[in-house]
C-alpha cells in the first residue's frame, strides 16, 4: 500500500498558522521574561509590542491573500478568454496549420 500523502498547505493555512504562533508568543514571552526576573511592567510592554506587531502582520497577510486571490481570478479569466479565442480561429474555423498541406522542411530551412 503506498504511503499516504498530504496535500501542500495553502497560503491561507500558512498565514493562519503564522498568526496562531505569533499569538502564542504574545503569551509565552512575557511569562518567560517574568520567570527570568524582568519586571512585570517590562513584560507587559513586551507583550503589547508583540501584540501590535502580530496585528499588523495579520492585516498585511490578509491583504496579500486577497491580492493573490484577485490576481489568480484575473489570470484564470484571461486564460479562459484566450483559450476560447484561439480555439475558434478565424471565422470559426480551426486554427491555422491544422489543414495545411504540403511538406514542411523545417522552421528556418530555405526552400529551393
Amino acid at each position: 500500500m503506498p504511503p499516504a500523502t498530504t496535500p501542500p498547505p495553502t497560503p491561507a493555512d500558512t498565514a493562519t498558522d503564522v498568526v496562531r504562533w505569533a499569538a502564542f508568543s504574545c503569551v509565552l514571552v512575557p511569562v518567560v521574561l517574568v520567570w527570568y526576573g524582568t519586571s512585570l511592567a517590562g513584560a507587559t510592554g513586551a507583550a503589547l509590542g508583540l501584540a501590535a506587531v502580530t496585528g499588523v502582520c495579520r492585516v498585511l497577510l490578509r491583504q496579500s491573500e486577497r491580492g493573490a486571490a484577485r490576481a489568480a481570478r484575473a489570470t484564470a479569466a484571461r486564460s479562459m478568454a484566450e483559450d476560447r479565442a484561439s480555439s475558434r480561429g478565424r471565422r470559426g474555423r480551426s486554427p491555422s496549420g491544422a489543414h495545411g498541406g504540403g511538406r514542411n522542411s523545417g522552421p528556418s530551412t530555405p526552400v529551393d
